[in-house]
């Protein structure tokens, strides 16, 4: 399977990002992809509410959704859209934050509300509620396709092995990662989280990201990664945007999980107290 990761620096007008993003997607079909993966939050970078309400559509009238099946239909390709920004039914107004899951004739065949929020404070200077604006997710989505078994997760999920061991155990292949990663945290902790993630789960792990300078208030770490199972760093895109190519072979996925078959030695234990 040939995967390639879109970096991007989106902005806070979607219909900007939409321009860019499809080039990038006609880029990755061209040079031969099989699976072409976008970051978290695609259409909209933002920390602002009232530009989120202004530019932000439910999923069934989001144009960046229409537009980005009608190219995985045109190009024949699979795509994940890591995330799109979308307006909900919520009594309370907040946002879903989805990643979609498209095949080659267009169709949605998996959705996955990202579960985790990033509610932190960094430092004095840098903090973050995203459930102030986006309602959680609450279901682990698994999607079984032609290309292999993938997992679906979405950036801050990152930090919680659980949700990666209960897909890498219900068959998961490949898990995604699509983030918009701090400037703060990504130094530190990004590569080091997913070579950990692909290592206790036996999985690749392909991880696209925003990057740069999205909004005034808003940067992004990029260095979009593919994990091999093992924890070989197999791409790193650096910080410009654009798109990377890597090829993977899934056989690898059995093989490690042959040399440490970890996943299938869940013992019970009482504590701590």
């Amino acid at each position: 399977m040939k995967a390639a990761l879109v970096q991007l620096c989106s902005g806070e007008d979607p219909a900007q990002n939409l321009v860019i993003t499809r080039r990038f997607v006609q880029d990755a079909a061209d040079a031969g992809a099989d699976l072409i993966l976008t970051p978290e939050v695609t259409n909209c970078v933002s920390t602002s509410r009232t530009r989120q309400n202004e530019v932000l559509r439910r999923e069934e009238d989001d144009e960046t959704l229409a537009a980005l099946r009608a190219d995985a239909a045109r190009l024949g390709k699979w795509l994940l859209i890591g995330s799109l920004a979308l307006k909900t039914d919520d009594p309370d107004g907040r946002f879903a934050n989805r990643s979609i899951l498209i095949d080659p004739q267009g169709r949605i065949v998996a959705r996955y509300d990202k579960i985790h929020m990033f509610d932190v404070d960094v430092s004095e200077t840098e903090s973050y509620r995203e459930s102030a604006g986006y309602r959680p997710g609450t279901r682990a989505v698994l999607a079984r396709t032609a290309l292999g078994a993938m997992g679906m997760t979405v950036c801050y999920d990152l930090r919680f092995p659980r949700l990666f061991r209960a897909l890498a155990q219900s068959g998961a292949q490949v898990i995604t990662v699509p983030s918009a990663f701090s400037t703060g945290t990504g130094p530190a902790h990004w590569e080091v989280l997913l070579r950990a993630r692909a290592i206790e789960t036996g999985c690749f792990i392909l991880a696209p990201a925003q990057t740069g300078q999205n909004t005034a208030k808003r940067a992004t770490h990029g260095h979009s990664l593919v994990v091999a199972p093992w924890g070989e760093v197999l791409l790193d895109a650096g910080t410009e945007t654009g798109v990377s190519m890597v090829e993977l072979d899934l056989s690898e996925v059995d093989r490690s999980r042959r040399r440490i078959p970890s996943l299938s030695h869940d013992r019970d234990f009482e504590g701590p107290v």
